[in-house]
């Protein structure tokens, strides 16, 4: 990128500074947070994709440090979103073993969720419940809520420092169980959430990644997985608090609808819940003492339109507040990552 010559021109962006540091200023997360470092434009024009090209060292830095850069007055829309996230964070991967509804708007690039606007989804990492998941998330505010709509984020590695040691030695060794029943008439599919029509298919997949299968009457299919409740960051070697044990349980649904899907469904049959590893129910006061930690450490991102967020996924859990309004966010997800090489042998 270099500056040009002469007075300003219709149709052209206006000149930026020659030197790629030059181009940017940087603010401090809020008070008492780690995240998220704010990254603005220095002058209008400057070319988001371009200017990450040339300074990748400096923003995987950034990222290491802070788990979460949020990117502010680029200008970035949809056609211009696929080249930002090439060059933040590499190509996107495809969404498989899918929990949320989303919509695909680009290739490999999908709505940040189709949840119903009126309900909060709590913070967690994308996928942790996977044998890969994606080590990093790419948002950008196409539209943001008429009031609300707030995207939390928390430190994980501060929310598993604030997590009591005897709760922590209860996923040693165990981690996580998830259960998930599909086609029970709530809840997306099997179809849906592996993306194949074909049973063969989600068995391989399946069975490559560790994942118990059960078809039942009426094309159910249950399926159970465990993963490790603490990830260790292939790059800065810190443990985190890493997977969806409060997310995924019945208790984390609004009140009256987790009452209701008990009075329909048996326990091994609820459409979504979480155990311990060995299949031991997690106490209710395990469970509000994590959604405690969770929220002692949130930081509540407000969307303005044009807005990137680069999120590492293990560093840093999101969430989303409701929302009025015809709010749209895009999200892409990168860099695959296995359990094999961010698993945490021993949880302090």
């Amino acid at each position: 990128m270099t500056a040009s010559t002469g007075g300003p021109q219709p149709g052209r962006r206006r000149p930026v500074p020659s030197r790629p540091e030059d181009w940017v200023r940087t603010a401090g997360p809020p008070a008492g947070a780690t995240l998220p470092l704010r990254v603005c434009a220095a002058e209008a024009g400057v070319d988001l994709a371009h200017w990450a090209t040339c300074s990748a060292r400096r923003v995987r830095t950034w990222l290491d440090v802070h788990g979460a850069v949020l990117f502010r007055g680029f200008g970035v829309d949809l056609d211009r979103f696929a080249a930002v996230l090439r060059a933040l964070a590499g190509d996107p991967s495809p969404y498989l073993e899918r929990s949320s509804p989303r919509t695909e708007l680009g290739d490999r690039v999908y709505t940040a969720t189709d949840h119903p606007a009126d309900q909060p989804i709590p913070l967690h990492h994308e996928n942790s419940y996977q044998r890969e998941f994606p080590q990093h998330l790419v948002f950008c505010c196409l539209r943001p809520a008429a009031t609300g709509g707030a995207t939390p984020l928390a430190d994980a590695r501060k929310v598993l420092g604030r997590i009591r040691a005897d709760v922590r030695a209860g996923f040693a060794g165990r981690g996580v169980r998830y259960v998930r029943n599909y086609h029970t008439g709530l809840g997306m599919g099997w179809r849906e959430a592996f993306q194949t029509d074909r049973r063969a298919q989600v068995e391989r997949h399946c069975r490559e990644r560790d994942i118990e299968i059960a078809w039942g009457a009426g094309d159910r299919l249950r399926t159970s997985q465990v993963r490790p409740a603490v990830a260790v960051h292939p790059g800065t070697g810190e443990q985190v608090w890493f997977n969806h044990a409060v997310f995924f349980h019945t208790s984390s649904l609004p009140a009256e609808l987790s009452a209701a899907l008990r009075a329909q469904f048996t326990e091994p049959d609820l459409p979504l819940n979480t155990y311990y590893g060995d299949g031991q129910p997690i106490p209710d006061e395990v469970l509000d003492h994590l959604r405690a930690a969770y929220a002692a450490e949130q930081v509540a991102v407000e969307w303005q339109a044009g807005d990137v967020l680069l999120v590492d996924n293990l560093l840093a859990a999101h969430g989303r507040q409701p929302y009025t309004g015809d709010r749209l966010v895009a999200v892409a997800m990168t860099a695959p990552l296995s359990w094999d090489a961010a698993r945490a042998e021993v949880i302090r």
